[in-house]
């Protein structure tokens, strides 16, 4: 499901531990560190409830923290992840969200096939 929408950009993963809510993330076989401070950690619940940085938010009020985030930094990576079982809808509308913010590097979350840690 997730795979569907990197197909509409590029994709960076990493092997650093973020620290986001609780979810079921899918597999990936392989990352590269990629870590940036200051990154944006988004989540999407199994329910479809979106989080910033561990906190519930709404998408009309995503878009004004990440517009604000943006125009201090225009290279500002965010990293998107999203319960196994959320609906592809409430994750394209996220990254709906973001794209439309101007972000251009949005890269997703991942745990490796070994059950590891979840990675960007």
């Amino acid at each position: 499901m997730f795979f569907l929408l990197a197909s509409f950009m590029m994709v960076s993963l990493s092997m650093e531990q973020a620290h986001n809510i609780k979810v079921t993330l899918p597999s990936a076989s392989r990352s590269a560190a990629d870590f940036k401070p200051g990154m944006v950690n988004i989540a999407v619940d199994s329910n479809g409830a979106v989080w910033l940085e561990r906190k519930p938010i709404t998408l009309p009020d995503l878009r004004l923290v990440l517009s604000n985030r943006f125009r201090q930094d225009t290279n500002l990576p965010v990293y998107l992840s999203g319960d196994g079982g959320v609906l592809q809808g409430a994750v394209s509308d996220v990254l709906l969200t973001v794209r439309n913010v101007g972000v251009q590097r949005v890269s997703f979350m991942v745990r490796d096939n070994a059950g590891g840690a979840a990675a960007p």
